[in-house]
């Protein structure tokens, strides 16, 4: 008995047109391609996820917390743009793509309260306030470009950070004199880094003790302890604002590299220093029955898990600002201006009209001022 049998035809699936080399090759294409848009996708919700787990917890990963906060929006919105055209990765990645989106969206730094104003006109004795991040106060021949900055400001109450000099010593007397001189009939406060000046009488001088501080290793002790100074401001009619000027310690320092072991000696040690911190101002928040206002560089984004640690009763003063993307970091050429690290929070009772941030500093400062004008409800 003979059996017939026939050779394939080209482009059946016994051997598809072209040969076996060249469908295995259209086969690994579109494998990689799909599986590398599902895999990325599935690797950023996997980090959105740790992210929200870890940031504010470990201290190794303030490393992490650098990431721009943005990415946390562009990122998943990337990933499904890029597999809209494939038909087979795209249904996978678009619902990966949007459960990060979710869990990271409000990483992101994105302001849509400000989208229902502050809260209405301001009255005639509302307080207007500046705060502002000097950048080493006048070190480097700026001294007059500074001052300029900060008298065009025009406020009742200043909060400044890092009244002290990276290269130098100081300032000194002369310093304050020349601040004292620069704003006359201002009641002036000064605790480490920390300047408050102040139009309104200041019933109470109060630079926060973080006794759980590590042992200073720069700097004066004065500067390495403190880094809350709260001062209690006399409004009149027996009203009394309680005002925090804050500079937490930086998380990140440039001096070395994440491939050399002192990045990250440096980075659990900069940890040490911010958590006593934030208990201070914490416990001190809690007892204090005044309203309240907390502004300053908190060296902290959006993004980061250390916000959780803001005391519970206050709220963030952004939604007051029509900023989209409020953001004052970095205010310098070459950088981004990709992260808000300067933060004003404020307590029940305290009616915030307007919240802006300032232009360019002109080479002063990294950090853009903030600019409030409250009053109490």
């Amino acid at each position: 008995m003979t059996v017939a049998v026939s050779a394939p035809r080209p482009g059946t699936d016994a051997e598809p047109a072209g040969g076996p080399q060249r469908a295995r090759g259209r086969r690994g294409w579109r494998w990689w391609l799909y599986t590398g848009l599902v895999g990325a996708a599935a690797l950023w919700l996997a980090f959105t996820v740790a992210h929200l787990v870890v940031s504010g917890r470990w201290w190794f990963w303030l490393v992490v917390d650098a990431v721009p906060p943005p990415a946390f929006l562009g990122v998943p919105l990337l990933l499904a743009v890029a597999a809209a055209p494939c038909r087979r990765s795209r249904r996978p990645v678009a619902l990966l793509a949007t459960a990060a989106l979710l869990l990271g969206g409000p990483l992101s730094g994105l302001n849509l309260r400000g989208l229902g104003g502050g809260d209405g006109p301001p009255p005639a004795d509302a307080v207007r306030v500046f705060s502002w991040n000097t950048g080493y106060w006048d070190e480097g021949g700026q001294t007059d470009q500074m001052y300029a900055l900060v008298r065009a400001a025009n406020a009742d109450v200043y909060l400044l950070q890092e009244y002290w000099y990276e290269r130098s010593t100081g300032p000194g007397e002369p310093e304050l004199a020349r601040l004292r001189a620069e704003f006359p009939g201002f009641h002036v406060a000064v605790a480490g880094e920390l300047v408050t000046l102040s139009r309104h009488p200041v019933r109470r001088i109060l630079p926060l003790d973080a006794p759980d501080m590590p042992p200073p290793r720069w700097a004066s002790p004065d500067h390495w302890r403190y880094k809350v100074l709260r001062t209690d401001l006399d409004l009149g009619a027996g009203r009394v604002l309680s005002v925090y000027n804050l500079h937490l310690p930086v998380q990140l320092v440039p001096e070395h590299s994440p491939l050399d072991g002192e990045f990250y000696r440096v980075v659990r040690e900069q940890h040490a220093q911010r958590e006593p911190q934030w208990r201070a101002l914490d416990r001190d928040v809690a007892a204090n029955p005044h309203p309240i206002l907390v502004a300053g560089d908190l060296n902290t984004s959006p993004a980061m898990g250390d916000l959780a640690k803001v005391p519970g009763r206050l709220r963030d003063a952004g939604y007051a600002s029509s900023a989209r993307y409020p953001a004052t970091w970095s205010d310098a050429p070459g950088w981004p201006r990709w992260w808000r690290l300067d933060w004003a929070f404020v307590s029940a009772g305290v009616r915030v009209h307007s919240y802006r941030f300032g232009g360019p500093t002109n080479g002063v400062s990294d950090h853009r001022p903030q600019q409030l004008l409250l009053s109490l409800g």
